[in-house]
């Protein structure tokens, strides 16, 4: 039986086109970044340093493009996505669902979820949290979400009632770990103190950050993360507008973090020099400003692994070399000046 085998392998080489000496050679195995994974916190989850948010799915980004990109990020190692029931009232998670199935790749990704904005069932109340949760479960066509993240921002319930009903959900299996969205510093703690009487623990943290928008996260809510040992995976980790030389536009994003009296001419001053920033190490480093953004918000303490929301493959490429690009303490003192 070997000897047959050898013999009809030896056929189809004898058959097949020659190939020209030029052509490209062809690309075997797993993408390389398959090889790059660090731990979530404490999920049990080991995961690619970069997540795809699905925030364009569903709004701009149809079926299509939406499975173009997710390919792109798989086909470059990446193994976690992020959505939430409240982006195009559920049609992202409608869209990544069909591509996990079509792709067979549900068991290969930590799937991302994050509930208690969708209109038909807001809060974080225990009822509509576990509507919210099977709701997102059929719409997405899976039995568990890995990684579930509350969503703090919308109707205001009590917290030992949202952890209680986070633990029943947990127990269930329909939820791995749990999250934290739009939670304020005292809110972790409160949680934590719960936890010592044995409620589930928030083990990650999504809080809005990057190169230009800080003060969302930096100050109470960074010294909590840090104090219990969460994970953060910021969400705004690439701002389209600064990178695409829209200093107005970036100027406006700025101001989000900032004091009224500095709006203005200064903020578009800001967003000038920051972007003039990260063209230049870019260059150095022979990557572009997004790849460099991507870099910096890796080279901050605590963060594991920033959301990156792409609207098509051809971004994919840009924010994945981010995950390669090591700054030196120079490239990160000039960018933090150009910040200022």
């Amino acid at each position: 039986m070997p000897a047959t085998r050898r013999s009809a392998r030896e056929a189809a080489a004898t058959t097949a086109p020659p190939v020209h000496p030029s052509a490209p050679i062809p690309v075997q195995g797993p993408a390389v970044g398959t090889g790059i994974r660090v731990p979530l916190g404490e999920t049990g989850f080991d995961v690619f340093p970069l997540i795809l948010g699905g925030r364009a799915f569903g709004a701009s980004v149809g079926q299509h493009r939406a499975d173009a990109t997710l390919d792109a990020y798989v086909g470059r190692g990446g193994n976690a996505v992020y959505t939430a029931d409240r982006w195009g009232a559920g049609r992202s998670e409608q869209i990544i669902g069909q591509w996990l199935s079509t792709r067979g790749l549900r068991d290969d990704i930590v799937l991302a979820v994050r509930v208690g904005g969708h209109p038909d069932n807001p809060g974080l109340g225990p009822v509509n949290l576990v509507r919210a949760v099977e709701a997102s479960l059929t719409r997405l066509g899976t039995d568990r979400i890995d990684v579930l993240y509350l969503d703090g921002t919308g109707e205001p319930a009590a917290l030992d009632d949202t952890l209680a009903t986070a633990e029943w959900l947990v127990g269930a299996g329909k939820a791995r770990a749990l999250a934290a969205y739009g939670f304020t510093a005292e809110q972790l703690v409160e949680a934590r103190i719960f936890a010592s009487a044995g409620y589930p623990r928030f083990t990650v943290l999504d809080a809005p950050y990057s190169v230009v928008r800080r003060g969302d996260f930096d100050g109470d809510l960074r010294l909590v993360a840090g104090a219990q040992g969460i994970a953060v995976t910021p969400s705004h980790a690439v701002e389209r507008s600064l990178l695409a030389a829209d200093a107005p536009s970036a100027a406006r994003i700025m101001a989000r973090a900032v004091r009224p009296s500095q709006w203005g001419q200064s903020l578009q001053r800001r967003a000038a020099r920051l972007r003039k920033a990260l063209i230049s190490v870019g260059a150095s480093l022979g990557v572009s400003e997004t790849a460099v953004a991507v870099a910096w918000l890796l080279a901050q303490r605590l963060i594991v692994a920033p959301i990156v929301d792409a609207t098509g493959p051809q971004q994919i490429e840009d924010v994945v070399q981010g995950v390669g690009v090591h700054l030196s303490r120079a490239q990160l003192t000039e960018i933090a000046r150009a910040a200022e």
